[in-house]
């Protein structure tokens, strides 16, 4: 199975001036873990996670006066629709993170997590005795 089947292409993409609130609320609203963070200056394409706010949050950072700019990871790993999900989870497995950017032709058409990964993989949901 391919990226490209698994990934949600519920794309949020917000810039980096945004409060972490305003992203927090943005991604809640969308129902999506990351939001693609587009910063021209600081070299293109980034990544938000929930990690990330809550990260800022648990410091005592004020969500309402912090920047996403300060709390994006610039330093993305990026997969392809075409590479498989063993290709992304190793991704993921290596770098430590959940969620991957996926480009083509260099824009952002999707994003796959863990969980579609996960979905993709585990049988159909079965009824479990409790």
């Amino acid at each position: 199975m391919l990226v490209r089947d698994a990934m949600s292409t519920v794309v949020l993409t917000i810039g980096p001036a945004h409060t972490l609130r305003q992203a927090a609320a943005l991604m809640s609203a969308r129902r999506v873990g990351a939001a693609v963070i587009l910063d021209p200056d600081a070299g293109g394409i980034g990544i938000l996670t929930e990690r990330d706010v809550l990260n800022a949050v648990g410091l005592g950072q004020s969500p309402d006066t912090e920047c996403v700019h300060d709390h994006t990871t610039t330093d993305v790993v990026f997969a392809t629709p075409s590479w498989t999900l063993e290709e992304a989870a190793r991704a993921m497995t290596h770098g430590g993170f959940r969620h991957l950017i996926v480009l083509d032709h260099g824009e952002p058409v999707g994003i796959v997590s863990v969980r579609d990964i996960i979905r993709c993989w585990a049988p159909a949901r079965q009824h479990v005795p409790a």
